[in-house]
C-alpha cells in the first residue's frame, strides 16, 4: 500500500467544523493526498475518510465498505453531493461512530439508499449508488465535507452523552500515556 499515515483530526478542530473548498486542481498531489487518505483511513480501522479528518481543507473523501448486499465498495469521491431518492425514502437506524470522535457510538438515522455524484481522480464525472453501509458512508463523509459531525445529528441529551463518553475515553487515555 503507498501512500502515508496522518494523524486523525479530532473534534474541536477548525477544520472538521466548516465547509471544506472545492477541488480545482485534479493532479498528482490529489492522487497523493488519496493514497495517504487510505493509508490513515486503514490504519484507523475505518471504512470511510474525508480529507479534514486528516486536517485537509478539500472536499474528497475516500471509502472501502460493504453495501446492503454485501458488495465490497472501494473509491474516492472529489467534490461530491448526495441526492436522495424522491420516492421511497427509507430511513436505517444504525450505530455509527467517527475516527474525529474515537470511541462513542450513537444511532443515527440515515437514508437507506442514496446516489452520490462527483468526480474521480482525473476530473471525470462519476455517479455511484449505495446502499446499507456504503449509504452510511456516502452520507457520513459528505456531512465532513460540509462541516457536520455524526455527533450534530443527534439530539441534545444523546450528544452530550456521546461527547462525555468521548472526553471520559480521552482522560483515560492521556492518564495511560504519562
Amino acid at each position: 500500500m503507498s501512500g502515508n499515515v496522518r494523524p486523525i483530526t479530532l473534534i474541536g478542530e477548525p477544520v472538521l467544523h466548516r465547509p471544506l473548498k472545492e477541488v480545482t486542481e485534479f493532479d498528482q498531489a490529489l492522487k497523493d493526498l488519496a493514497d495517504d487518505m487510505f493509508a490513515s483511513m486503514y490504519e484507523a480501522n475505518g471504512v470511510g475518510l474525508a480529507a479534514n479528518q486528516i486536517g485537509v481543507d478539500l472536499r474528497v473523501f475516500v471509502y472501502d465498505c460493504q453495501d446492503a448486499e454485501g458488495g465490497e465498495h472501494k473509491g474516492v469521491v472529489v467534490n461530491p453531493t448526495i441526492e436522495f431518492p424522491d420516492r421511497d425514502r427509507v430511513l436505517d437506524h444504525d450505530s455509527e461512530g467517527c475516527l474525529s470522535v474515537p470511541g462513542p457510538y450513537a444511532d443515527v438515522a440515515r437514508v437507506a439508499h442514496v446516489h452520490c455524484h462527483g468526480f474521480d481522480l482525473d476530473g471525470n464525472p462519476i455517479s455511484l449508488h449505495g446502499t446499507g453501509q456504503l449509504a452510511r458512508c456516502f452520507q457520513h463523509e459528505t456531512d465532513h465535507l460540509n462541516g457536520k459531525l455524526y455527533v450534530d445529528r443527534l439530539a441534545a441529551k444523546a450528544r452530550k452523552q456521546v461527547l462525555k463518553e468521548y472526553e471520559a475515553l480521552r482522560a483515560q487515555t492521556a492518564d495511560q500515556a504519562s
